[in-house]
């Protein structure tokens, strides 16, 4: 059992609670607020004149897959060698021993989603895992999380000169093909044993992309420019599939066509260089033009693109772009669990939910604050 005691608490599901107590115990939050008794065999944490909160979630990285230091012998992140791989697995690449754990656990990143690269159009499934962990087995909370796809100049670059997709167009295509041919495949399944029908061969590929016609994962789609972020909006629409926009760097050209849609997005990462012509018009004002029309997003670093111990320098570089603290704060902690469909477990500190907490000595949004605890599922990793 652990209690800290003392602290302001964000538990970012209502107003902080000065000089309160988060109990736990058991990987779970058991009581939050003031006046709680402590029960005599709690470990304490003495939180006084720090800040309390949950765990930070990183929506969108490549932590254990793209793997710094080691090149070649350590990066997972793309099978460059056809643009259609729904069937590959984040799962079978995470390597816990990546160093970006350990650089999470520093950032107070509790949770991470991290997948496939954006070299094919279709590249695989995603998971949501904690960061802390030996095994993948132990660290995952949902997989699948998304099937990852990717539209715009990334495709075309590796594939253009030897196969499709070679034009946006044929990205477009490719994308339609592969979900028409899903549907095809989940039909044969509902009709095998009526009328003599038979059961289709299993399919790896299509039943990883059946998923998300079922509605049991989103389409989460790489797309920097708007005209490729509306590409996927109609691709979505037309397959009546749930979308999230990956990067989304023009998001706030299109805002209110997003916020019609009812598309959800994951921005960022918001320290970076127009490093590719679809860049040209990043901004720090995207994350605010969502959110002032209404569209559900959360925040990323795209680890190791940027270390995902920046994601809080992230949040704080979206205020800068005028978005309000309070919504830079959720986008990496409820909404960002809203977002992945985990805000049963994950996002807030609330009785029933996981022990994922971080004690800071300021607030996060300042870049001199220290993250000076960690507990995760209730264990402290850093202290």
């Amino acid at each position: 059992m652990l209690a800290i005691i003392n602290g302001t608490i964000l538990t970012m599901a209502g107003a902080p609670i000065p000089r309160g107590t988060v109990l736990a115990d058991n990987g779970k939050i058991l009581q939050v607020g003031q006046d709680i008794k402590v029960p005599v065999q709690a470990e304490i944490i003495d939180a006084t004149g720090k800040i309390v909160m949950p765990g930070l979630i990183d929506a969108h990285t490549h932590v254990g897959i793209m793997e710094e230091i080691y090149r070649i012998e350590g990066d997972d992140t793309n099978e460059t060698t056809d643009p259609v791989t729904p069937h590959l697995r984040a799962i079978d690449a995470v390597n816990p021993q990546d160093l970006g754990f350990q650089d999470a656990l520093a950032g107070g990143v509790t949770t991470v989603v991290t997948g496939p690269g954006s070299a094919n159009i279709v590249g695989g499934q995603m998971v949501a895992m904690k960061t802390h962990g030996t095994v993948v087995d132990e660290m995952i909370i949902r997989f699948p999380a998304g099937l990852k796809c990717a539209l715009g100049e990334n495709p075309k670059r590796v594939y253009g000169s030897k196969k499709m997709p070679a034009t946006r167009m044929a990205s477009a295509a490719l994308l339609r093909e592969t979900l028409a041919a899903a549907q095809i495949y989940l039909a044969k399944q509902e009709q095998a044993g009526t009328e003599g029908a038979k059961a289709p061969d299993r399919d790896l590929k299509l039943e990883a992309v059946g998923r998300v016609l079922k509605g049991e994962i989103p389409l989460r789609v790489h797309a920097h420019r708007a005209d490729d972020i509306m590409t996927a909006v109609r691709i979505a629409r037309e397959f009546n599939v749930d979308l999230v926009i990956e990067h989304c760097t023009e998001g706030h050209l299109i805002a209110p066509w997003l916020a019609k849609a009812g598309v959800k997005a994951v921005v960022g990462p918001i320290i970076s260089n127009r490093a590719k012509v679809e860049l040209m018009n990043r901004s720090l004002e995207t994350a605010m033009a969502l959110f002032r029309h209404g569209v559900p997003f959360a925040l990323m670093t795209d680890h190791p693109v940027v270390p995902v111990n920046y994601l809080s320098l992230s949040a704080a570089l979206a205020v800068k772009g005028g978005l309000p603290e309070e919504e830079a704060l959720k986008a990496l902690t409820i909404n960002a669990a809203k977002l992945l469909g985990l805000a049963t477990r994950i996002g807030s500190l609330e009785p029933g939910k996981d022990a994922d907490i971080i004690v800071l000595d300021r607030t996060l949004l300042d870049p001199r604050h220290r993250v000076e605890k960690v507990i995760v599922g209730g264990c402290q990793v850093i202290n």
